[in-house]
């Protein structure tokens, strides 16, 4: 009697063990849908009078093999650019733990994403104007127009650029794209990252 008592206990913690254990395999995985940005390209190629792309594309990148974080500090490119020059500008984002180019996906879903280009750079006295040049139409900022002034009153600067999700591109200010309000027209930002800009 005392066995089937002791054997009756077994099974119901038994049972009771499989039942807690199925319990915790169907609660719900809760997935991270964020990107992670690992690599920032900046391409820059100097444009002439008309127009025209004439010479070699220079790169300057930001990159951190773990990813970027929005606010984090990777190791990050000077940008060298020449005074009175103006620049066409092709962005690359590119997530290298998984070999994904993001940029495909940022022109895909163009109507959602956005760049801004502020810092010492873009606003206040600017030292760079930036217009954005996308083959689609949409005001995206992965190519654009960037002029240099030919008589800035500093050398030094800053480029903070930032890459918003889910904005409302309709917000009064937001086709600027040095629009320093931006939070304002919503969305989040994927990206904001700044680059040390130097004048020759």
């Amino acid at each position: 009697m005392f066995n089937s008592k002791k054997n009756l206990v077994y099974v119901m913690a038994f049972f009771a063990l499989s039942f807690f254990t199925a319990c915790e395999s169907d609660d719900p995985v809760i997935e991270n849908d964020a990107e992670v940005i690992t690599d920032v390209i900046l391409n820059f190629q100097e444009l002439d009078a008309t127009g025209n792309l004439v010479g070699a594309v220079t790169t300057f990148s930001a990159s951190d093999p773990q990813g970027i974080e929005v606010g984090a500090t990777p190791t990050i490119d000077n940008v060298t650019l020449t005074k009175g020059k103006t620049y066409q500008l092709n962005i690359e984002v590119r997530n290298s733990i998984e070999n994904e180019d993001i940029t495909e996906e940022i022109l895909e879903e163009g109507d959602e994403h956005q760049f801004f280009f502020l810092g010492t750079a873009f606003v206040g006295s600017p030292v760079l104007t930036y217009q954005y040049d996308d083959l689609s139409g949409e005001l995206i900022g992965v190519q654009g127009i960037v002029t240099v002034a030919a008589s800035p009153g500093f050398n030094n600067a800053n480029m903070r650029i930032i890459l918003r999700h889910d904005l409302d591109k309709n917000f009064p200010g937001a086709t600027n794209p040095s629009f320093e309000n931006f939070v304002q027209a919503g969305g989040e930002s994927d990206l904001d990252i700044t680059f040390p800009l130097i004048l020759n």
